[in-house]
């Protein structure tokens, strides 16, 4: 019997209890792919591979926030230590502020081919496999190719930004460039609903292509030629030549102290450093409860100032004027909390002195943990899908600037500002955990907001995810999650902040955490309640 339900109607409070395990636990934003992880670790595979297969997977079951041309980062804690992968690209060889001023832009456009820079998430995760892997990257990527292959029914999240999706590429229906999106993500001429059945055996082929050569054909083999024809025809800049040239970097995680715990990001060019100046910041105050006013006050404009040093700062690190430990130092963070008074600050870059995204998080029993994140930056990216492969292209190279003496100037083979930011928690020598909340320059905001949430309030993993949110957009306009008690509203008001409630919950992000208890390895999550999110346990 047909029961009629609205899938987007829920009319009552709910509550979600964190999440126990101890052989393994995935949790991130669609039940599918994190039931794949899962799968990969009662296959024999670790966190490692089960962060693979989710991230693969969810290419396929949240298209609106990633895909095969994506690019990604992750912290991997394995055996006593923790290690960053960066898998960003860079700017084709071809894309400089001359070429794109000459294309008469005043800067780089949202969509199209222009600012789709090298996609680095299919070589970070065959770099993650062999590193530390223990499955073939093939075996990893199986569930990702039988969803593509034989299709999922939409969750009632994804099927929201699908919707907003195709709205925002309606305009672009009768270019030719656009023509592969539309038949890949609109094939009955209007995007999917939620409960209905999609797939993309494109998706499938190139999954498996990956998986089968380790990545190579996507960046030197059949995969690569088909990505470089379709950017020259269409008078793109990404070239044969980029894609070869790419390779993910190792890097050295970096970290700030936050009342006896080490907070984690990857460095420059993420935007992790903000949420570590910001909370360098922080720790110079103590707060008592929560729900206060001076709460959130002391928080906004600690974020304010951290983040528009890090607009103004944050690139590839080979162009930084500044030096993260110059902006991380404790003097430096003392005059920036000197700062923050009774009224909301219109904040200006201070001066150090020289001296869409997908997140998931997975453990294992070995003690294995992993941070992962994966973007196309905005939606479905730049809209660009390479006809006959299913690969939706990222739109990373809008970050750049076209002003040519900003730190984040566009410039060929460089790397912009990166939004997408892992988090990982440890104290003393042992790791507590990885945490993420993945949406834009919502990031470093929900990184700060979650690790006040468990450190200063003790808060649980859910109810950490759980708590209203705030985001920062600029000058003194905050945004507050319609659930914050009016006297906050009211006091943030009255303190001079331009207070707008926040009525898309799209706005505050989505986030993931997994905590590890030291002595008995028993796992503990929290998954995020505004969107499709699922913790998979064992």
């Amino acid at each position: 019997m047909h029961v009629s339900f609205d899938s987007h109607r829920y009319p009552y409070s709910s509550k979600r209890n964190v999440v126990y395990g101890r052989r393994g636990m995935v949790g991130t934003s669609q039940p599918l792919a994190a039931e794949a992880g899962l799968a990969i670790l009662k296959k024999g595979g670790n966190a490692i591979d089960a962060a693979i297969a989710t991230a693969a997977c969810l290419t396929v079951v949240e298209p609106t926030s990633n895909g095969i041309g994506s690019d990604c980062f992750a912290l991997v804690w394995t055996k006593g230590k923790l290690h960053g992968l960066n898998g960003s690209g860079q700017a084709p060889q071809q894309l400089s502020i001359e070429a794109v001023t000459a294309a008469g832009h005043k800067e780089l456009p949202k969509h199209g081919v222009v600012p789709v820079t090298v996609p680095g998430t299919p070589g970070a995760w065959a770099e993650l496999s062999r590193t530390f892997g223990k499955l073939p990257l093939a075996d990893v990527l199986a569930p990702a190719i039988e969803y593509a292959e034989n299709g999922y029914p939409l969750s009632p999240t994804l099927a929201h930004y699908w919707q907003e999706g195709y709205r925002q590429f309606s305009s672009y229906r009768e270019r030719k460039e656009f023509a592969s999106w539309f038949e890949t993500f609109a094939p009955n001429g209007r995007p999917p609903q939620a409960g209905e059945i999609w797939s993309s055996p494109d998706h499938a082929k190139t999954l498996r292509l990956i998986g089968e050569t380790e990545a190579k054909a996507f960046y030197q083999g059949e995969i690569a030629e088909k990505i470089a024809s379709f950017f020259k025809e269409h008078q793109g800049f990404l070239r044969q030549e980029d894609l070869v040239a790419y390779k993910p970097e190792w890097v050295d995680p970096i970290h700030t102290d936050y009342r006896g715990y080490q907070v984690w990001e990857i460095p420059p060019n993420g935007q992790g450093l903000v949420a570590l100046e910001a909370l360098n910041i922080l720790k110079g105050f103590e707060f008592k409860e929560r729900e206060n006013g001076d709460t959130y006050h002391k928080m906004i404009e600690a974020m304010k100032l951290a983040f528009i040093d890090g607009m103004t700062y944050i690139t590839d690190p080979r162009h930084m004027t500044v030096t993260q430990e110059e902006l991380l130092s404790d003097q430096y963070a003392a005059e920036r909390r000197a700062l923050i008074g009774e009224e909301a600050l219109h904040p200006q870059p201070g001066t150090p002195q020289s001296g869409g995204t997908v997140y998931m998080a997975t453990a294992d029993e070995e003690g294995n943990m992993v941070s992962f994140i994966q973007s196309n930056y905005m939606g479905f990216g730049s809209g660009i899908v390479v006809p006959g492969t299913g690969i939706a292209m990222q739109n990373r190279g809008h970050n750049f600037s076209l002003d040519p003496a900003h730190d984040n100037a566009l410039a060929p083979g460089k790397k912009t500002y990166h939004t997408i930011i892992p988090g990982f928690l440890t104290k003393g020598d042992q790791p507590v955990g990885p945490f993420g909340v993945m949406g834009g320059f919502m990031q470093p905001q929900g990184h700060v907001q979650v690790v006040t949430n468990a450190i200063d309030f003790a808060l649980n993993p859910q109810a950490a995810l759980d708590a209203p949110r705030w985001m920062w957009s600029g000058e003194k306009t905050v945004y507050l999650e319609p659930h914050v008690p009016q006297h906050i509203v009211q006091e943030l008001r009255r303190r001079g902040h331009d207070v707008h409630i926040g009525l898309d919950i799209g706005l505050f992000g989505r986030g993931q955490i997994i905590w590890r208890d030291p002595e008995t390895g028993v796992l503990a999550g929290g998954t995020e309640p505004r969107t499709d999110g699922h913790l998979a346990v064992w």
